[in-house]
């Protein structure tokens, strides 16, 4: 056995074994999962010697690559780590416990979250460290995030803020806190810059350091640093990326220095000062502030990139393909995410229809893209012509369209996707397979 595939195996097997899991036998009440076959522990899937390309499974049908996943891991951990950064990967991608445990296991400093909900689920998953790339503000997350805190003397959590009017919120949930008699704790934040027009974030550097100033006299939160998305300001064109997140950057990296000058920050003098950034599209051109220096403390550049862990055959794979000509790169991530799909009817020339459609992968983005074919009851497939194109979705269909090399009815097409997180959240689990099929591992999604 190859040993990638051991390492992967065994991690599976570990967070198996782990109780705290929120692990779940698969059974034929999950899509993809072949209807009357016993349930199975997700681990123990790869016993039932099943092959995606022998009719084992049920299709459509998501599937995730055992050998790009595991490059992938590698591959971007140790992008972060050459350049002396943290990596907290975002789980809201895959809402995976056992890939949220490969991810730490790979060396991830952390991980982050969007929402308190999925916070809870990486605590389970063995996260110690988490970011929440969003503003906390609501009672009931507040309250959510104090009992796992209490619950986890070793957990700690930083969130964003943007504005007065939340830090008011949060003051406000404490006063409440402790005037019924509950202890409440002082919250870790980073201070969100933004892009005019664009998600959350201060838009001036005026408003921002008010904010910082009033964070740091704050009884209820502790500033530990600077974020920033800069995701926002990219279009996937270098020189317009490069220029308008290098404005981000430089804005960021000019309220860190106010920020020090004034002596802003909290907590422990010997904890370094945050500055995070990072999607998974442009992440080499936030460095400069990731890689900060001159400051009066420590300076620890946290990157929080998410779709990294599977790639795509769309958006991110421009996105990189840019990003390994800027910084010359020989190698980059693989696409390990796709969708088989039945072809169930070629009703007229140049129009196949495949029994897939929005409620099994993304369409937000791009639409989905043919990458290989495997005639009926051939375990080889073959490169997908160049001029097969998928034009349309509905619901449970998807329309293919061909010059030539009809597709057969009954014929399997492997679809490549753009844009993961919105394929994995339809979904509840996906086979880990082999370069030739086979069914190995599996893990399970929490949406």
């Amino acid at each position: 056995m190859h040993n990638g595939r051991l390492i992967l195996m065994e991690s599976l097997f570990m967070t198996a074994a782990d109780a705290t899991l929120p692990i779940q036998p698969l059974t034929d009440r999950l899509k993809g999962y072949p209807l009357g076959a016993s349930p199975c522990a997700p681990a123990d899937i790869g016993a039932r010697g099943w092959n995606v390309l022998a009719g084992d499974l049920p299709l459509p049908l998501a599937v995730l690559r055992r050998s790009a996943l595991e490059h992938n891991l590698a591959w971007m951990q140790d992008w972060a780590s050459r350049r002396g950064l943290w990596l907290a990967p975002h789980g809201k991608t895959t809402m995976s416990p056992q890939l949220f445990a490969l991810q730490l296991q790979a060396g991830a400093w952390g991980l982050t979250f969007a929402t308190v909900a999925q916070v809870a689920i990486g605590v389970q998953a063995g996260a110690r460290r988490i970011v929440i790339a969003n503003q906390v503000l609501q009672a009931a997350d507040l309250d959510g995030l104090a009992r796992l805190r209490a619950a986890h003397a070793d957990l700690r959590v930083w969130f964003l803020v943007d504005s007065l009017a939340q830090l008011a919120l949060i003051e406000q949930w404490a006063a409440q806190r402790g005037a019924r008699g509950l202890a409440a704790p002082v919250w870790d934040v980073l201070l969100e810059v933004g892009v005019a027009g664009r998600r959350t974030g201060c838009r001036s550097q005026d408003e921002a350091l008010a904010l910082a100033r009033a964070l740091h006299a704050s009884g209820a939160v502790w500033l530990a640093g600077i974020e920033c998305y800069e995701g926002v300001a990219a279009h996937g064109d270098s020189a317009h990326d490069s220029a308008a997140v290098t404005d981000l950057v430089r804005r960021c990296l000019a309220l860190a220095h106010a920020c020090d000058a004034e002596n802003l920050w909290d907590g422990d003098a010997t904890d370094p000062v945050l500055l995070s950034a990072g999607g998974s599209a442009v992440f080499d051109l936030v460095l400069p502030l990731l890689q900060a220096r001159g400051l009066s403390r420590t300076v620890q550049g946290v990157l929080r990139s998410g779709c990294y862990v599977t790639h795509d055959h769309g958006n991110y794979h421009r996105y990189l393909g840019l990003l390994q000509q800027r910084q010359g790169l020989a190698s980059s991530l693989q696409p390990a995410l796709t969708v088989w799909a039945m072809v169930q009817s070629v009703p007229e020339p140049g129009l196949a229809l495949l029994a897939c459609g929005k409620r099994d992968l993304s369409y937000d983005l791009d639409l989905p893209v043919p990458v290989r074919r495997a005639a009926p009851g051939s375990l080889q497939p073959q490169p997908a012509p160049a001029h097969w194109r998928i034009t349309a979705l509905n619901d449970q269909h998807a329309y293919l369209h061909f010059d030539a090399a009809a597709p057969q009815v009954g014929e399997r097409v492997e679809l490549g996707i753009s844009h993961p997180c919105t394929t994995f959240d339809k979904w509840r689990w996906m086979p880990i397979v082999e370069d030739d099929g086979l069914v190995s591992a599996a893990v399970q999604t929490w949406f």
